[in-house]
């Protein structure tokens, strides 16, 4: 069942690579702070500023759980998009369609479990769009 979960969030996570909504091509989400509606994920729940891996999170609180969660480097670039799919939603048949990216270039894709966290505290997949070859490295520390 986890397996038919992560290859649902994969599905969700290519689709969401390729179709940037309206709202993401207008806004210029390139460096941190992103504009309204996003907030940093710092500032509503309790959670370090940067998290090794997925960086500096901003949010659009009326997208939780799934996000998309902007992810930034220590010098404010955008680096990748998180999606953060609950484990229970993805068995029940739930779709998370149209999620927006922010950015159009994604250059890898990591999916892992987590078994919760402030904020989204169930078990769920990230889904981490990478948006250049070097995203990765600057957000591990």
């Amino acid at each position: 069942m986890l397996i038919r979960s992560l290859a649902a969030a994969v599905a969700v996570s290519c689709a969401a690579a390729f179709a940037v909504p309206a709202a993401a091509q207008d806004a210029d989400l390139s460096k941190a702070p992103p504009p309204a509606p996003y907030a940093a994920v710092s500032s509503l729940v309790e959670l370090p500023d940067f998290l090794p891996g997925l960086g500096t999170l901003y949010v659009d609180p009326e997208t939780l759980p799934a996000g998309p969660f902007l992810g930034y480097d220590h010098d404010g670039k955008l680096s990748a998009t998180i999606y953060m799919v609950p484990i229970a939603d993805l068995e029940a048949g739930t779709a998370f369609d149209d999620l927006a990216v922010g950015a159009p270039e994604v250059t890898s894709v990591d999916i892992y479990y987590n078994a919760g966290h402030p904020g989204v505290e169930e078990p769920h997949a990230h889904v981490v769009l990478l948006h250049d070859a070097d995203a990765k490295a600057r957000l591990a520390e």
